[in-house]
């Protein structure tokens, strides 16, 4: 038994992705990635960015082929930790609004972890301090082996070699050196890999989980409650966000917020609300792996269970696209002797929801979005448990189209909306 647990302690997937979560810049998110990485085992490298929109992380395995050019493909050897090897993990980094939204399209490795980041090729990186070092070294026309004693005399763990700092200073020399060269990342090797059990609690995993902020007038606006509810992944017992129990000016603001929108709203045609409801479901099919993903890890729902639920919710909103046909009066003339009987379908003002834990996206998608297309202005309260669909699904209405302070989220509990 005791060797069965070993070897279930080095299986890849006792490496986690790290937690989904919203970050104010790029750099924050992809640091959040890698450090987290780093204290699971692996490490993380951009694959691909367009740098004011999207970024996709990827886990290095780090190393080379041997003789790559001299032996046919079939017969090449790799060294233990060959980059080329081809993880699957892939974490998506994208601005929307002004925040950057991380999500996990692959959170599985086909490796087992490192037992210690010296062992990859990156922790031979200098950091920025040492590269700004070099530089004024190198200035200076102080020889090579001088730089590298001296920079390992500041720091005896430094495993750069002498070809490392020969390739730095020619790029010093021919003017190459950029800001990537001086923001380069390097694992902390003083921080251990974590090796626990993914199953048992810890509170290792997510040391300074998200607290999930209210949208209000179409800003994300961070509550000033002091009381906070964790939200936990059923499957590994971590915390992935907090949720803040609202407070009673907070959502006057919402309310506020939801009336200031309701007059101009209210008054917009019907087919320009529409068209925002067509652009919505569009725009759920595109992110409907990021919602169901969100709804495995905060509900627990199976991949496959998680996506009916919202295909289950983008029925009503594809039924919402037909709200001009649905939204039409009724006229019956001389219903009585000289009278005549009409029938007006007007919007009611500010309504309010309230969801419930089990189809955190479904029942979300049952409210707003007819509420919405019918000229109302809408404040919705997610369950508390799982808040993280109806904060994409908000988000992806106002890229929609939908106007600041149509919809707006605020959080808690009926104890703290009851009070």
């Amino acid at each position: 038994m005791e060797i069965e647990s070993q070897t279930e302690s080095m299986d890849p997937s006792n490496m986690l992705p790290p937690p989904p979560g919203t970050f104010q810049d790029r750099e924050d998110l992809i640091k959040h990635v890698r450090d987290f990485g780093a204290n699971q085992g692996y490490v993380v490298t951009i694959k691909k960015s367009r740098k004011d929109r999207r970024v996709i992380l990827g886990c290095d395995r780090g190393g080379v082929y041997r003789n790559r050019r001299k032996i046919e493909e079939s017969k090449r050897k790799r060294k233990a930790c060959s980059r080329l090897i081809n993880c699957p993990f892939e974490a998506i980094g994208k601005k929307e609004d002004d925040v950057w939204v991380l999500t996990i399209k692959n959170g599985e490795h086909n490796h087992e972890p490192f037992k210690d980041m010296s062992q990859h090729p990156y922790s031979r990186r200098f950091s920025e301090d040492e590269v700004r070092q070099i530089k004024v070294m190198t200035d200076a026309g102080i020889k090579p082996r001088q730089v590298l004693k001296a920079l390992k005399k500041n720091n005896p763990e430094l495993q750069s070699t002498p070809r490392h700092l020969y390739n730095l200073k020619a790029k010093i020399r021919q003017g190459n050196i950029s800001e990537k060269s001086f923001k380069s990342w390097r694992p902390n090797r003083s921080v251990p890999v974590n090796t626990t059990n993914p199953l048992e609690p810890s509170s290792k995993h997510n040391i300074h989980p998200l607290k999930v902020p209210n949208l209000i007038g179409g800003k994300y606006v961070d509550s000033q409650a002091c009381a906070i509810i964790d939200v936990i992944n059923p499957a590994t017992q971590e915390v992935v966000s907090q949720v803040p129990l609202t407070t009673y000016e907070e959502f006057k603001a919402a309310v506020s917020a939801a009336k200031q929108a309701y007059p101009s709203w209210r008054n917009t045609p019907v087919t320009t609300r529409q068209r925002i409801m067509f652009k919505l479901q569009e725009l759920i099919r595109r992110d409907i792996d990021k919602l169901a993903m969100n709804i495995t890890i905060e509900q627990g729902k199976t991949l496959k269970g998680a996506q009916g639920d919202v295909l289950r919710g983008l029925e009503v909103v594809e039924h919402a696209c037909g709200m001009a046909t649905l939204q039409m009066g009724e006229f019956v003339p001389n219903a009585s002797n000289g009278i005549d009987t009409y029938c007006l379908r007007e919007p009611l003002g500010v309504c309010a929801g309230i969801c419930p834990f089990n189809f955190p996206a479904m029942i979300s998608l049952w409210m707003f979005p007819i509420a919405v297309t019918c000229g109302n202005t809408f404040i919705l309260k997610p369950s508390e448990k799982n808040p993280g669909a109806s904060m994409i699904l908000a988000a992806l209405a106002m890229e929609a189209g939908l106007p600041h302070g149509v919809l707006n989220i605020v959080h808690g509990t009926n104890v703290s909306f009851a009070s």
